[in-house]
This record gives C-alpha cells, structure tokens and sequence, in this order.
C-alpha cells in the first residue's frame, strides 16, 4: 500500500482515537473526525465508509498489532507461556495511551469483546491440551479465563499500570499455577 495512504490513514485513525478519549463514540463526527486529523471530510469518506466502518477498521488494525506483538520469532505455538504474556504486556504499556481508550471507551466495547474472543481462542488451545477433573467443564474454564484475563489487562491500564510487566505475569503465573497447573 502507498505510504501517503497508510500514513493518511494512520492519521485519521489516530484523530479517532483522541476523540473518542473525550467523548462517546455517538457524539463523534465525521467533521469532527476531519476536524482534528486535519483532513477533508472527503479525504476520510476514501478510506472509510463511516464512523462505524472506521471504529471496525481501527478495533481490527490495534488488536492484529497486538497480537503481532505477540508472536514470537519462532512462529506461533500452542502453549500460554510467560514471555507470550510479556511480550502482550510490553507492548500494551508502550502503547498505553492507545488501548486505554480502545479498551475502557464508554459506548464502544467492541475492542474490548473482540480482545476477549482472540484470548479466548489461545485459551481453549491450552485448555483442551489441559487434563481436567471431569467436573471442571472445558467451555466454562474457557470463559472464565478469557474474561479474567481482558478485565486484569483493563484493569492494568486503566489504573495506570500500578504493577510491573513482569509483575503482573508473575501474579498471573502464581494464580494459574495454583489453581490449574497450566505451567
């Protein structure tokens, strides 16, 4: 892709984001948008179809940041490994400004759902290599980590990540240890 274009539309992103740190996504314009992205309306109307599409593309374009952030050197693997979680954390706490508002917005949790399913997919990955007491159902262990896991990262950044990287693995680490031998 044109780097005028990626860079155009990095910007009108970037100006999304700002806004929507300061009002709900309802109230937030299109004008508004070009407004502070310093653009043209019509400039933003060749990227995106609307605000909604321009939301999707944004949630779409920082979570496959994340998530390649993730991965390391060697490929993708199957197993929830500490240095996974460090690699999730560091670039989290590097772009803090970014996910705090893409994670905690008001009126928009569409990061935060689509956050949760990625993690929930690499959980039941884990999850179903795991052996479990019969009655531990696999679904219901899958939920409830994947859940815990979006609300201790958005809990993290919304307090201003009063834990270390490592620490905050490192709690993670204990917590699944002692209750499911995951490592």
């Amino acid at each position: 892709m044109d780097r005028r274009i990626v860079r155009t539309r990095h910007m009108i992103m970037q100006a999304f984001i700002r806004l929507l740190e300061e009002q709900e996504f309802e109230k937030i314009t299109i004008q508004g948008i070009a407004d502070r992205a310093n653009v043209n309306r019509g400039t933003i109307y060749l990227h995106f179809t609307d605000k909604y599409d321009l939301l999707e593309q944004s949630v779409e374009t920082y979570l496959m940041q994340l998530i390649e952030s993730c991965i390391p050197e060697e490929g993708l693997t199957a197993e929830l490994s500490p240095e996974l979680l460090i690699r999730a954390f560091a670039y989290l706490k590097e772009h803090a400004a970014i996910y705090r508002v893409l994670i905690t917005s008001k009126g928009t949790p569409t990061f935060r759902y689509r956050m949760t399913q990625m993690i929930k997919g690499n959980i039941t990955i884990v999850v179903n290599q795991m052996k479990l007491d019969n009655e531990i159902h696999r679904d219901v262990l899958v939920q409830f980590l994947s859940i815990s896991i979006t609300g201790l990262i958005e809990w993290w950044i919304a307090e201003s990540m009063p834990y270390t990287l490592e620490e905050m693995v490192e709690q993670m680490k204990k917590i699944l240890e002692a209750r499911l031998q995951l490592w």
